[in-house]
């Protein structure tokens, strides 16, 4: 089981991380897409990474407006894992950005 990060490794990691907020309990990011099939079209493509990674964060879509929040649930808190899901949800926002 990965190790849950400290507070202030947590806060490290988040200001490489812009959009980014939490504590170790979790992090959370909330984008607005142009439209809600972009949106749609974002968390498509989140979903892919997640299966491929086993890691899947909740995500909350109210028409373009799309909440991530990354935890592993098995470690009860932030994890290495949830940082590389959270590069990689960015990486595909800034696609469609």
């Amino acid at each position: 089981m990965a190790d849950v990060l400290t507070a202030e490794a947590v806060r490290d990691q988040l200001n490489g991380l812009p959009g980014w907020s939490g504590d170790p309990a979790g992090i959370t990011r909330t984008v607005e897409l142009a439209s809600f099939r972009d949106a749609i079209a974002v968390v498509d493509r989140v979903a892919a990474v997640a299966e491929e990674l086993d890691h899947h964060p909740d995500i909350d879509i109210r028409w373009r407006t799309v909440t991530f929040r990354c935890v592993t649930h098995s470690a009860r808190g932030v994890t290495h894992h949830d940082l590389g899901l959270a590069r990689r949800i960015d990486a595909i926002v800034g696609e469609h950005g």
